[in-house]
């Protein structure tokens, strides 16, 4: 990703250095980063916008998310989504952590489980599962490339056992082949290209609606790039591009997932099966922006 400096986002943007220092230490500026003394601000980073207090700004779902993260804002929509997300799509890969464990690591950074094993993993995966959602709604605006879904995996990843094995690629595409669902997948040598050539169609379609997204989303899984981590990172892949293109997001429930199984089993002969369990999933993500008074369009 490319960086600009404080001066150079300063005349991009027509204002003094000292406001971009500012606009970065007040956090509204998404993606940026300290480094010693210097802020690096992404360069397809958008000029925050005057206003007499940061929480008047917010308006779409995802400024209220960038704002609330940068706010460390307890007990919002942002606080609301990195429990629900991370817990549902976790657990539909296997982890074993509770509702209450997810929630409890999110908000203290500590395991606080005793009397029972925990798989180190799925402690693991949870806190990085957040730095992913992170991610997420900080770049929502910018391009998908291969680089960033490579680096939505090996954030996801780094730190497990999975990432100490010789044969498992960490950030990289998949060594060996792989099965999903007793489906065969992209062989190993094949993903490069069927990435790029998922990527360039996608690109090529101007204005994203939901079935553009879904569309993406089960080619994707049955490319499935990675060795292990599809689900969640495609998932995530589904989250940020709902964000992008304004439309409300949604978060597959464990008690969803028979069904979303088998909207992607079926997208070929019947769209209606995974259309209908995204916006089943998509109607429960409404309510928690009616009770939290967000306003959204579709």
């Amino acid at each position: 990703m490319q960086y600009l400096s404080a001066a150079e986002a300063a005349k991009k943007w027509k204002i003094s250095e000292r406001s971009v220092r500012n606009y970065c230490a007040q956090g509204r500026v998404a993606g940026a980063v300290l480094k010693g003394k210097t802020w690096k601000i992404p360069a397809d980073a958008e000029k925050p916008q005057r206003s007499n207090t940061k929480a008047a700004k917010a308006q779409t779902l995802l400024e209220i998310l960038q704002y609330e993260k940068a706010a460390r804002y307890s007990g919002g929509i942002y606080h609301k989504t990195q429990i629900e997300m991370t817990y549902n799509s976790n657990h539909i890969e296997g982890s074993r952590l509770t509702h209450d464990q997810t929630r409890y690591i999110f908000e203290t950074n500590t395991i606080g489980v005793t009397g029972e094993a925990v798989n180190v993993d799925d402690v693991i995966e949870t806190a990085n599962h957040f730095r992913c959602i992170d991610f997420i709604i900080e770049h929502a605006k910018s391009a998908l490339t291969e680089k960033m879904i490579k680096e939505l995996h090996l954030m996801l990843k780094t730190g497990t056992s999975d990432a100490r094995q010789d044969w498992f690629a960490v950030g990289a595409y998949k060594k060996m082949p792989n099965e999903v669902g007793g489906m065969a997948t992209t062989m190993p040598e094949d993903v490069a290209a069927e990435m790029q050539a998922l990527l360039a169609a996608y690109s090529a379609k101007k204005a994203k609606t939901l079935e553009d997204i879904l569309d993406f989303h089960v080619r994707f899984e049955r490319i499935h790039p990675f060795q292990d981590g599809n689900g969640r990172v495609g998932r995530l892949i589904m989250f940020k591009e709902c964000l992008k293109y304004g439309i409300v997001p949604f978060i597959i429930e464990d008690n969803l997932k028979m069904f979303y199984y088998r909207g992607l089993k079926e997208w070929g002969r019947e769209k209606g099966y995974l259309t209908d369990t995204c916006l089943t999933a998509q109607d429960r993500y409404k309510a928690y922006l009616d009770y939290f008074r967000i306003k959204y369009l579709f």
